[in-house]
């Protein structure tokens, strides 16, 4: 039995241990993650748009499609379990406090970046995600969670400013 405060070869942390002072890179790589779900989501959401509308008449009559019925739920799908898998590789954690405010509250900034292009989505989707990912450490909880509402308030204010 050693007593050494030196860990073993077989103990000795990973590269991705959830030390604070870490988590620059892991944000990036979250903010990375976030710019190109946002990306995908407006260009299946897009594509998926035009493709209901050359399928439906142009009598503008209700029309439903396949691709129109399944594009948000298989938007949210995908980003789900991308983001799992990808944060789990980040070592980000808690995911389950950290995943559902990032998915559910993500529209309201990615419609307003949305209008702007694809550039602005793809800014928005990082700053956001990068944002909520940083709350995951006790240490910029605040910061990062005051951020993520400032982003989200300014998004109202320019989706909603009459």
């Amino acid at each position: 039995m050693t007593t050494s405060s030196e860990p073993s070869a077989s103990s000795a942390p990973s590269p991705l241990s959830a030390r604070p002072d870490h988590a620059l890179p892991r944000v990036l790589g979250a903010a990375v993650t976030g710019a190109v779900l946002a990306t995908g989501a407006r260009g299946y959401l897009s594509w998926s748009g035009h493709r209901g509308d050359r399928a439906c008449r142009p009598d503008g009559g209700l029309c439903i499609t396949w691709w129109n019925l399944t594009a948000v739920p298989l938007v949210l799908a995908v980003t789900l379990v991308v983001l799992t898998v990808v944060y789990r590789r980040l070592g980000i954690g808690p995911r389950l406090v950290i995943i559902p405010p990032t998915v559910l509250l993500a529209p309201v900034p990615l419609a307003v970046g949305a209008a702007s292009g694809s550039s602005a989505v793809a800014l928005t989707g990082a700053a956001w995600s990068g944002c909520l990912a940083l709350a995951a450490w006790r240490r910029y909880r605040v910061p990062a969670l005051t951020a993520s509402a400032v982003i989200l308030l300014a998004a109202m204010v320019v989706r909603y400013h009459s």
